[in-house]
């Protein structure tokens, strides 16, 4: 009994000495000594930056190259100084108020920097090999992901995006307005009166008949129902407010006034995962493969100028306009040359050399459109809603001149009519209240403020007298709910503009939207010069034409990108089925 017990002691004293001498911890990575380097795509291009790493530790981070407007550099410098602190990879951390894009893209330089320095390499990239899918889907913005997530709610399908920048969202992630759309139940709720025959008239009208009916009809139609569909996503769309040349309150947004794009990127996004979509970013589509006069897949060149085939039964071209393609835009409309543009840096217009090769056809190229309210400087859209919610125009003189609400074309001709080709977006406290987007010019530092209307007048450098009668005549056109001077509606002026503090913010004229694209029919199929379709391609959203005709509403280009990017989708799943 006693040897028995004595080797029941022994081993389980072996058992706690196994058990203590666990196998070593590996031994955590650090940062190697040296310098290293990291890209990221900020709002107005690549940032590319530059980690010094000490002892282990990160010591310094610089920028060497970025396209960034002024007022992104504090967002620049903050997400530089949160890296230092934390000196590790940079997860969910907030971006600075007002620059989101310009913060994520450093936030990318700096962890692909740090992932090198810890000998893990670029990580983030994938050389693709020549494959198939069942649906191709060129551009992950708002008209490619509305049509992904709609084709995949087919099941059964593999979908996959290829997106040319190293971020998602393109012209999207900058609309700030919101989506027109008629006999919805949030215009219900609010007690508006709409149909889409009004919608219809509006754009019509707005695009001075030059429009396509057969388009214009397919949006007022579906666009209802489309609001319904990214509601169930999770949209917030119960805000509504009013853009230049809408009759009524139409155009749909997050509540409070929220900017649409950033908010419907978000939730187009989350849909895309749930749905299994494959995005693949930095894969750029260099050209259609095709068979037969059947267009079969893609070819694709990768960040570090691979090129691969991607073979599929459907191709949905979502590829945006040409907006930064200046050489592009004036060989169309050489009156604008030297204009600067609202357009993200991929709006190049590649999707129209592929077309030749498939005998597709383009229209109305020569209808682009310059937005009225770019912040003069750093060429910032200032959201048409600031007007719809009741600012006023007035040009160096201190005097308005143009009824505000009127459409794209004709208060940017205005505008560039004034001394200097410029002019100040006036409003008060009463509007910058009732739209949260203006707390992000606020934040890009592009407020001009004073705490009266005679300190505003000093401050933004325009003659006092002649100012303040501006803005007491106008109070009293507001009050009456009749605008003498240029017939802006009742309705449309929904504030007195005597709630201080005041502001103005200096606007000129910018590129903006290009009407002009790709025909399609409103099923989204492309179409050949004598109006058959070219079998298995389709397009949706801005590189599209004949929708807007000579000039597009306010509202209607989320609108196309969502209702038409969703039909796109539907009609390529099926023909892939």
């Amino acid at each position: 009994m006693r040897r028995y017990l004595i080797g029941i002691l022994l081993a389980l004293l072996c058992a706690f000495g196994a058990c203590s001498r666990q196998d070593p911890v590996p031994a955590q990575p650090v940062l190697q000594d040296g310098e290293w380097t990291g890209t990221g795509e900020g709002r107005s291009g690549t940032i590319l930056i530059k980690m010094t790493v000490r002892e282990h530790r990160i010591t310094d981070i610089v920028v060497v190259s970025q396209s960034e407007s002024s007022f992104a550099q504090e967002a620049i410098r903050e997400m530089i100084t949160r890296a230092i602190k934390k000196q590790a990879i940079l997860g969910d951390v907030d971006a600075v108020s007002g620059a989101t894009l310009t913060s994520n893209g450093v936030i990318e330089a700096v962890n692909m920097a740090i992932r090198a320095a810890l000998g893990q390499g670029d990580s983030g990239k994938t050389a693709y090999r020549d494959g198939t899918c069942d649906i191709v889907v060129v551009g992950a913005g708002g008209a490619g992901l509305s049509a992904a997530v709609e084709a995949a709610s087919g099941g059964n399908l593999r979908i996959i995006v290829l997106e040319k920048q190293g971020i998602l969202g393109g012209n999207t992630n900058y609309s700030t307005g919101g989506i027109n759309a008629a006999g919805t139940e949030a215009q219900r709720t609010l007690g508006i009166s709409d149909t889409p025959d009004l919608f219809y008239e509006d754009t019509m009208k707005g695009g001075k008949q030059k429009n396509i009916p057969s388009l214009v009809r397919s949006l007022v139609d579906h666009a209802a129902a489309t609001i319904a569909w990214l509601s169930s996503l999770g949209a917030d769309l119960s805000d509504v407010g009013l853009m230049g040349g809408s009759s009524v309150r139409r155009t749909h947004r997050p509540k409070g006034g929220t900017a649409i794009g950033p908010h419907l990127m978000k939730v187009l996004k989350e849909a895309s995962a749930k749905s299994n979509v494959e995005i693949r970013t930095s894969n750029k589509v260099v050209g259609l493969l095709t068979e037969n006069g059947a267009v079969t897949g893609v070819k694709v060149e990768d960040a570090s100028g691979n090129t691969y085939r991607l073979s599929a039964k459907a191709v949905v071209i979502a590829t945006g306009g040409f907006g930064a393609n200046l050489q592009m835009v004036t060989s169309y409309q050489p009156s604008l040359s030297g204009f600067a543009t609202l357009n993200h840096p991929g709006a190049t217009g590649d999707a129209f050399s592929w077309l030749a090769d498939v005998g597709g056809s383009t229209i109305h190229m020569e209808y682009i459109q310059i937005h009225p309210t770019a912040e003069a400087d750093n060429h910032i859209l200032i959201t048409e809603a600031v007007r719809g919610n009741g600012a006023i125009l007035v040009n160096r003189a201190g005097n308005r001149f143009v009824n505000e609400m009127d459409t794209r074309d004709v208060v940017s001709a205005a505008i560039l009519r004034q001394e200097g080709g410029d002019a100040f977006l006036v409003f008060d406290q009463s509007v910058r209240s009732s739209l949260s987007s203006i707390e992000t010019y606020a934040n890009q530092h592009l407020l001009t403020e004073g705490k009266d209307i005679g300190e505003l007048a000093f401050r933004a450098g325009l003659p006092s007298s002649a100012f303040s009668a501006t803005m007491a005549r106008y109070a009293a056109f507001q009050k009456a709910g009749t605008d003498d001077d240029f017939g802006r509606t009742g309705t449309q002026m929904t504030s007195p503009l005597q709630t201080p503090p005041f502001y103005a913010i200096r606007i000129k004229p910018a590129i903006h939207h290009t009407m002009g694209g790709i025909r399609v029919d409103a099923d989204m199929h492309v179409l050949r010069a004598d109006d058959s379709p070219v079998p298995g391609l389709y397009a949706a959203g801005e590189v599209t034409g004949g929708l807007h005709g000579a000039n597009r509403l306010g509202g209607n280009g989320v609108a196309d990108i969502v209702v038409n990017g969703k039909i796109a989708g539907r009609k390529a799943a099926e023909y892939a089925k």
